[in-house]
């Protein structure tokens, strides 16, 4: 193997025990920080990496791609599957599920609806920060001050008259939801398509994906895809209780809807 794929594979490694600095990377390697610095750029140009506004290295979305084969063995996809498929079966409606990674949610896993009208998504597609139930819960469990970083850099693109538009708005949106534990999305990324989602919490306690059902309004109005909440929140407290979740921090039951 030569030095450059060893040295890329071990600054990997390290950034899986956490996030790293440049100084703290090269001195991983014993190397200049120039050196470090070409391979990071080279594994950021292809997303295994990111650097957040503190310039400090993450793990990045682009290794979603190499280990699709190990999510079908193992994690939350696999954990979730199904609880997933049984919440598809039941409702017919489309099922994702996603996750926060590098300050983009994405789906990493899709159950599709039945009926003719479908969502136009897929596995690693990123989801709107702004505009979708599954991103309004994974960033309303994130500590406040990383919430509103995160909430700072996003670029609230107006899908439709209903899209938040403004940081104030979505930061007093993710309170409620992070209060209530569910989210919405009431024709904020589509026009015709509403959305509810919860989260999906492992052993740390924290919401490690989200789940979620999303309704064309032919198919259904709003006020019928709230009736679904409940078959939802107990998907949701179901595959976190499989990942090892603690009792206090399952999702809500139905009957503590609110």
């Amino acid at each position: 193997m030569s030095q450059t794929v060893t040295r890329a594979l071990r600054l990997l490694t390290e950034l899986g025990e956490g996030e790293r600095s440049l100084d703290q990377l090269a001195e991983v390697l014993g190397v200049h920080k120039t050196t470090a610095l070409r391979l990071m750029q080279s594994l950021e140009d292809e997303r295994f990496v990111y650097r957040d506004a503190d310039y400090r290295y993450h793990l990045g979305a682009g290794l979603f791609a190499l280990a699709s084969l190990a999510m079908e063995q193992r994690g939350i996809r696999r954990i979730a599957a199904p609880h997933l498929a049984a919440l598809n079966a039941a409702t017919g409606q489309t099922v994702h599920l996603a996750a926060y990674e590098g300050g983009e949610v994405v789906y990493i896993d899709k159950y599709d609806s039945r009926h003719k009208v479908r969502m136009y998504s897929r596995v690693g597609l990123r989801a709107g920060l702004h505009n979708t139930a599954v991103a309004k819960v994974l960033l309303a469990d994130l500590p406040l001050s990383e919430r509103r970083r995160a909430v700072a850099g996003i670029d609230f693109t107006p899908h439709t008259p209903h899209t938040i538009t403004g940081p104030q708005q979505l930061l007093a949106e993710l309170e409620t939801v992070a209060a209530q534990g569910w989210a919405q999305d009431h024709a904020e990324h589509e026009t015709f398509i509403n959305c509810i989602g919860a989260p999906v919490r492992d052993a740390s306690g924290r919401a490690v994906a989200a789940v979620s059902i999303s309704v064309p309004d032919v198919v259904a109005p709003y006020e019928q895809v709230l009736e679904l909440l409940p078959q939802l929140l107990e998907t949701a407290r179901a595959v976190s209780a499989d990942a090892g979740a603690p009792e206090d921090r399952l999702p809500s039951s139905p009957t503590e809807r609110k």
